[in-house]
């Protein structure tokens, strides 16, 4: 079982939720419910997997029933139908005082218009929620510090949210989130009321959160960008169903339907897809501790005119070009490492593909894709920069 289980999950909006259920079951549609029976389907039927560690993105348009699910997960909205588990727990099965500790212990809330105290300075709204557990003010004043200052606010604690901009009040309610240390931070649209360059600085900021404080964070969102800059995996729903769950390159590359695909039309690939996405296994690799002979037959074999040459832990030495090969071979050498290889251009698998594009006119070889251990991963041939670079191109003549 996943950290975070949720399984034939419903809400009905309405006097006889039950009854619009059997409908749905036999076909019934959310606006035909609607119309004639007066109740909101705000989720039909979703199952999702979470993973602990793992930032997970649901998105979709308004209506699409993505607030509603994640305000399902603390209970803020009870559930008409389905089953909920954290950690192994039912959580639908708790009552009052194990849902009361539950939110304060387990899931914390970032809320889209950062809901500050107004009277409180910023230290006393990053400390609040351990003033209401009832934790004594020496301690709960220093945690608060702490994460003042990992958000990047410190020297404003005394401050008011009226002398912070948008941003640093959005800091300050992830701090305040953040504070009773939960492990899963839910966060609905916390940045959609911020303005572009301040929205994407967040985003940033919570990428590099993400990766040190190991929290499992689910984030609810409308912006596809947004999305594929923040998710490990996404989940898009419309009208309350789940329509796709993949990775930023599955929604990208195999959208599951026609909706799925509009979404992601005018997606600029090359920004997004990564060379570790668009790699292929390598057309032939050879040994440095082989001869040439061995080398031109793998050229050979392949219908190549070049091989990539590693040595015992497979990390990339460089490459052999049949020329080279053939005049080793009259020469006698007995080891590649004995030859001069050709220096190939590298990179790391998370580096986009539009960062590749500086190599194309000098490109005689594939990009070889490494690791920090110099281990050869994949090649991206000249194809696939090219091929994305003319997506591009084509994006931004439609903009």
């Amino acid at each position: 079982m996943a950290f975070i289980e949720i399984r034939d999950l419903y809400k009905i909006f309405g006097p006889k939720p039950l009854e619009v259920i059997k409908v749905l079951e036999k076909g019934g549609t959310k606006t035909g419910i609607l119309q004639r029976s007066k109740h909101t389907v705000a989720l039909q039927n979703v199952s999702l997997s979470i993973e602990k560690g793992e930032t997970f993105v649901i998105m979709g348009l308004s209506g699409s029933g993505k607030s509603t699910l994640v305000r399902c997960l603390n209970r803020l909205i009870e559930p008409t139908a389905g089953k909920i588990w954290v950690d192994g727990k039912n959580i639908l099965a708790f009552d009052d005082r194990e849902l009361q500790d539950f939110r304060r212990h387990k899931m914390n809330m970032v809320f889209q218009r950062f809901g500050l105290l107004p009277h409180r300075t910023v230290l006393e709204n990053v400390a609040f929620g351990l003033e209401i557990c009832g934790i004594d003010s020496d301690e709960r004043l220093t945690k608060a510090t702490e994460w003042i200052e990992t958000v990047g606010l410190k020297g404003w604690e005394e401050s008011s949210p009226a002398e912070l901009s948008g941003g640093m009040q959005q800091r300050v309610g992830l701090a305040r989130a953040l504070c009773s240390d939960p492990e899963i931070l839910l966060m609905d649209e916390p940045f959609s009321a911020l303005d572009p360059l301040i929205r994407r600085q967040m985003q940033n900021e919570l990428i590099d959160l993400a990766a040190r404080i190991n929290k499992t964070i689910i984030f609810i969102t409308h912006d596809l960008d947004e999305a594929l800059r923040l998710g490990d995996r996404i989940a898009i729903l419309k009208d309350g169903r789940l329509v796709q769950v993949g990775t930023p390159e599955d929604i990208l590359l195999d959208p599951a339907n026609d909706y799925v695909a509009e979404f992601t039309r005018d997606v600029n690939l090359s920004r997004i897809l990564t060379a570790g996405a668009a790699m292929i296994t390598p057309y032939a690799i050879v040994s440095d501790r082989n001869g040439p002979r061995v080398a031109m037959e793998a050229m050979r074999k392949d219908n190549h005119s070049s091989v990539f040459v590693v040595n015992r832990q497979n990390q990339l030495q460089g490459l052999v070009t049949i020329d080279q090969a053939v005049a080793a071979s009259k020469q006698n050498v007995k080891l590649l490492s004995e030859i001069e290889l050709q220096e190939v251009n590298t990179t790391d698998p998370e580096t986009p593909l539009e960062d590749l594009f500086p190599m194309l006119a000098d490109m005689k070889w594939p990009v070889a894709v490494i690791n920090e251990k110099n281990t050869l991963l994949g090649i991206v041939p000249r194809v696939a920069i090219l091929e994305a670079l003319s997506r591009q191109n084509s994006v931004e003549d439609v903009v």
